[in-house]
């Protein structure tokens, strides 16, 4: 009996460490180099029959400042959008985002919490893929990993812009994307996390809704992790909102 207990114990242990590492896989400001490959299919767009889509190229690199740590991560979009109303497409990098998130002690290593200053730079090849501004605001991020089955948070980000083309249109914008996942075991778990985006200036936002599947695993020195999610907006206003879309990528943690 005993040595039932304890092999039980030992499995029961291995499957909370697993699961442990699964939540780490998913968390947003994991002090751990990362680079992703993320895209956004979108099927139907508001005031269009075009379809479009949205890669994003993005990596965060972790640095110690003094007795301070942060999470710098940079994202890069190559996006294809109609462009007129005949329904013409093109295809540009889109403009550059970078942060820097502070991540506090908040005493409790299962909850990371952060919050720094962000700034997107108009890199756009084609100005209709572009803002064609500079803006900077601030974001601010949570992810809760206290439980091994179910972890969550939100990613909230605000800018406004300060310099670019005077023809263009001001950039005051809000995003906030609320984040879920709970675990299934053997590396697979459920997730959403869509993001809503509120455009102060203009007064036209988006709210998809969206349950998506995962798989995680490890290779050498490297986790992997794959991802779906189907998304459809249920309130939106403006033209250009993603009507429906689908969500994927491939995360890359490099553990040191």
């Amino acid at each position: 009996m005993k040595f039932i207990k304890l092999l039980l114990l030992s499995i029961f242990s291995f499957s909370t460490l697993l699961a442990n590492d699964d939540a780490q896989a998913n968390n947003p400001i994991a002090t751990i180099r990362a680079f992703n490959i993320q895209n956004y299919y979108i099927g139907e767009m508001t005031d269009t029959d075009e379809d479009a889509n949205q890669g994003w190229l993005r990596l965060a690199y972790p640095v110690s400042i003094e007795d301070t740590s942060w999470l710098i991560r940079g994202s890069l979009p190559l996006n294809t959008f109609p462009v007129s109303e005949s329904g013409g497409k093109e295809t540009s990098l889109g403009d550059l985002n970078l942060w820097a998130s502070y991540i506090m002690d908040v005493g409790n290593p299962s909850i990371s919490f952060g919050f720094g200053p962000q700034i997107t730079l108009p890199t756009a090849g084609n100005d209709k893929l572009g803002s064609q501004k500079y803006s900077a605001g601030l974001m601010n991020i949570l992810f809760n990993a206290e439980s091994a089955t179910f972890q969550y948070g939100y990613l909230l980000t605000w800018q406004h812009s300060f310099a670019g083309e005077d023809d263009r249109e001001t950039v005051n914008s809000a995003v906030l994307q609320p984040i879920a996942f709970y675990q299934l075991g053997g590396g697979n778990y459920v997730r959403a996390a869509p993001i809503w985006t509120y455009n102060i200036e203009n007064d036209s936002y988006n709210v998809p809704i969206g349950v998506g599947f995962g798989h995680i695993f490890k290779r050498k020195k490297m986790v992997y992790n794959v991802f779906v999610e189907p998304q459809f907006s249920v309130a939106n206003r403006g033209e250009g909102q993603a009507k429906q879309q689908v969500y994927m990528a491939v995360n890359i943690q490099f553990l040191d």
